[in-house]
């Protein structure tokens, strides 16, 4: 048996392996608008035989995308575009996903290939949000501190553009809680100072990301999952921990989230991570044995065997692929002949499938 290839059903949704596209952010649309590119970056990791098709960070506010380049679904103009892209994947016997987010303090910044550059409002940028009005580095904005009215209207607006997702086609919701965007910098000690009830304690801490899980599981069937992404370590002193995210994971499953895809980082900057292939697999691994929740491993896991290992051995139930899709949008079919396990391969490619 080939463990990577044996499907997982979580509630009424089954993946048909266990290989999933990681959100990799595309600062590619105008006004948050999905376009072709968005079609072909995501349709082909459909064709290419992923079980799970997540988009980029999708922000649910304009102010909450990371740049004005970013995919959006705050208005419901956004949905028709987007159905055209999950009604392929979907054609194409993969799920498709989205994960809802809000870049926070990291916002308004031109696209990487630019120079990742602060936006000032003068030329289109937007005043940033945070838990508190601690800038993330030098070259960030100072972020306004939201009020207790102001986080109730981000947590709305989570659970609309819930909403929007189930009406666009996807299946799956995952909350970008991680890398230090918005839920991240409430959740570490390190970025949030606050001193009323989403501050201060780990039960503090946690309560914003809980109060939208319960928003968006209130508008998103339960025959759906709901997954949600946090940064496992800080890798930084005082910062959040391995434990803490044991301990979150618990309730999280208490709180209706079927998985919880464990990647890490990003709340401060120039914090050394020791990034090699599989560094972020003991993380998943811990959370899934210590909390009992399915979990996710993600972050530079490249080979087949190396995936098949992650599945065999428990130490996440699924293995999330980033810029190893962007190198083969077609490895999950390679890794079935590398592992020599057969599954289906689209009937346009099957000419292909044989090996001489």
């Amino acid at each position: 048996m080939v463990h990577l290839f044996q499907p997982l059903k979580i509630r009424d949704i089954e993946l048909k392996n266990r290989i999933v596209v990681s959100p990799m952010c595309q600062y590619s649309s105008e006004d948050g608008f999905a376009n072709d590119w968005h079609f072909v970056h995501l349709g082909s990791r459909a064709v290419g035989g992923a079980a799970l098709v997540l988009t980029e960070a999708t922000a649910v506010m304009p102010e909450g995308r990371i740049s004005p380049f970013d995919l959006g679904i705050w208005k419901d103009e956004h949905v028709e575009q987007l159905q055209r892209i999950t009604n392929f994947i979907t054609a194409q016997d993969a799920i498709p996903g989205m994960q809802l987010a809000h870049a926070g303090r990291k916002a308004s910044k031109s696209q990487p290939w630019t120079g990742d550059k602060l936006i000032p409002r003068s030329e289109g940028g937007w005043k940033t949000v945070a838990p508190s009005s601690i800038p993330f580095g030098e070259d960030y904005d100072k972020p306004h501190e939201l009020s207790v009215p102001e986080i109730e209207e981000i947590i709305d607006a989570f659970a609309a553009a819930a909403v929007r997702a189930l009406t666009a086609g996807f299946k799956v919701i995952e909350i970008h809680a991680a890398h230090g965007y918005l839920i991240n910098e409430f959740l570490s000690p390190l970025s949030n100072k606050r001193e009323d009830e989403y501050g201060g304690s780990f039960e503090n801490r946690i309560r914003f990301l809980l109060e939208i899980i319960t928003a968006i599981r209130d508008v998103w069937p339960q025959s759906y999952p709901l997954f949600v992404r946090i940064s496992a370590s800080d890798w930084c002193a005082g910062g959040w921990t391995v434990e803490d995210s044991v301990k979150l994971a618990t309730i999280l499953k208490e709180h209706d989230v079927d998985l919880v895809d464990c990647s890490s980082g990003g709340v401060v900057p120039n914090v050394k991570i020791p990034a090699a292939p599989g560094y972020q697999v003991p993380f998943s691994e811990a959370v899934r044995k210590g909390s009992g929740i399915l979990t996710g491993a993600v972050g530079i896991i490249i080979t087949p065997e190396q995936a098949e290992t992650i599945i065999a051995t428990g130490q996440a139930d699924i293995v999330l692929l980033a810029r190893e899709l962007l190198r083969d949008p077609y490895f999950p079919l390679r890794a079935a002949r590398e592992l020599d396990y057969d599954i289906p391969w689209p009937v346009q490619y099957e000419r292909a499938k044989r090996k001489k």
